[in-house]
């Protein structure tokens, strides 16, 4: 369900600026300007006014910052608590101007939001609602705020307006085809989520979201895995946060993928991979490496090389573990499967503690500087045999691969064959041009496979037999 922020402390005096406003609006002549906005499911088209920006507020609910609220855990508390004060207003446009990935540096999105700003001034109509919250256009205030910019223009919602209702029309209206910049991808998932959570069904949440189904199944997958590593790399008082994981949308998506195609055959090794591949985008190693990771990658190249501290196989588990998030429990892991979680889980409690923003004895964020250091080292000297076994893996499958697709090349000349007899369009002198071609790649092929290949099977023992009785002929 949406948060009930209430009313902002001017919402009163903004009340009674917005009805004159409309009013001077209505009864102005010329063009007057309208927005078109989804309420409670039907277009609704509503007046556009001018609005002083000293008297608007950030929405403190906006789906654009929902992970980045967490950056700053104090700031964040005090924006539940008084979303309204001068202190979580500014922590506000702090975020709505930060790079999602990392809210420490400035996004390069907004410096060119700004400049557009600047040399084109503001081409769309903001959305607030009559107590002066904005619903729609919470960066573009940041932005004309920093430009001495003194007004806004917005269209109004209906006084019946509700929390409800700002969160489905600004989430409408982001997701509109034009030049607004699209959510983060963190805060897609949180948002898919909330919309689920609401009562949606899932297949409507994609088409408004303009994705199929199955992606926003994959994508509340990713979300569910992503709250179970920020929830074991708690140290103390040190976690990472799902903001953390902002760039490994690639990376997480693929991990998806793999896992879901292991786990129709062993659901054993589909948690190794999972585990496995993990701890490489915990280490912030590239989609091309993380994709060189199989269930078998720690027992066959990592073990050996890890130091002894990442080493440590985890205490016996209980008979059953419990899902967070769903609270059920599930049978305990494997011992394979647990050795690679407590890898993972050392991993996420170290960077964790590096990353911590927080007073931190130094030897303890230089032990945890260690144990991610050694752990990157180790799993880098990995990659490097398993990169060259899978390159010759490649190799052995490549002719294989091209042979499967002749047969079905040839396959569908059949059926073509099939129809250009019902209309008799065949053109037979071709056809028995790249018949000969054929023949001469057969007996090409025919030769080579006598020449490499040792023991032969059914299939090249008739390809020989073939070649040989062309000899005879």
């Amino acid at each position: 369900m949406s948060t009930d922020y209430g009313q902002p402390p001017l919402a009163a005096v903004n009340r009674s600026s917005v009805e004159r406003r409309l009013k001077e609006a209505s009864e102005g002549g010329g063009l007057r300007e309208t927005l078109t906005v989804e309420w409670r499911q039907h277009p609704k088209v509503v007046q556009v006014i001018d609005m002083p920006l000293e008297s608007l507020y950030y929405n403190p609910g906006t789906h654009r910052i929902r992970a980045q609220r967490s950056f700053d855990a104090k700031r964040d508390q005090l924006l539940d608590e008084d979303p309204w004060c001068d202190e979580s207003q500014e922590y506000l446009g702090y975020l709505l101007q930060a790079e999602p990935s990392d809210p420490s540096r400035p996004d390069k999105d907004f410096a060119d939001l700004k400049e557009s700003l600047k040399d084109f001034r503001q081409n769309e109509p903001g959305l607030i609602t009559p107590d002066g919250v904005l619903v729609n256009g919470n960066t573009r205030a940041v932005a004309l705020r920093q430009l001495g910019v003194a007004n806004i223009r917005v269209g109004v919602l209906p006084d019946s307006y509700t929390w409800a209702d700002v969160n489905a029309v600004e989430l409408s209206l982001q997701l509109r085809h034009d030049t607004r910049r699209e959510y983060s991808y963190i805060n897609r998932l949180l948002t898919i989520e909330e919309q689920v959570s609401m009562g949606r069904q899932l297949v409507d949440v994609a088409r408004e979201f303009r994705i199929r189904k199955t992606t926003a199944e994959q994508d509340l997958w990713v979300l569910a895995c992503l709250r179970d590593l920020t929830e074991r790399s708690k140290k103390g008082d040190s976690q990472l946060r799902l903001l953390d994981f902002e760039d490994a949308q690639e990376k997480l998506r693929e991990v998806h993928r793999a896992y879901a195609k292991e786990s129709k055959g062993d659901r054993r090794k589909a948690e190794l991979l999972k585990e496995n591949r993990l701890a490489a985008i915990v280490l912030d190693f590239s989609k091309t490496d993380v994709r060189l990771i199989e269930a078998d990658f720690r027992t066959r190249y990592l073990e050996h090389r890890l130091p002894e501290q990442l080493k440590s196989v985890p205490a016996a588990a209980p008979a059953a573990r419990r899902i967070p998030g769903i609270n059920r429990e599930v049978k305990s892991d494997e011992p394979q499967v647990a050795a690679a979680r407590a890898f993972t889980d050392s991993l996420l409690q170290a960077k964790a503690v590096v990353r911590s923003t927080g007073t931190l004895p130094e030897r303890e964020l230089q032990l945890a500087a260690d144990v991610f250091g050694a752990a990157k080292r180790a799993v880098e000297d990995a990659l490097e045999p398993a990169g060259k076994d899978a390159r010759v893996r490649k190799r052995k499958q490549a002719a294989p691969d091209r042979l499967n697709d002749a047969c079905q090349d040839i396959e569908q000349c059949i059926t073509d064959i099939v129809l250009a007899r019902g209309s008799r369009s065949l053109d037979e002198e071709s056809f028995d041009e790249s018949v000969l071609k054929l023949k001469a790649a057969l007996t090409k092929l025919g030769r080579t496979a006598a020449q490499s290949i040792e023991v032969h099977g059914d299939g090249v023992a008739w390809l020989l037999e073939a070649v040989r009785e062309e000899k005879r002929d």
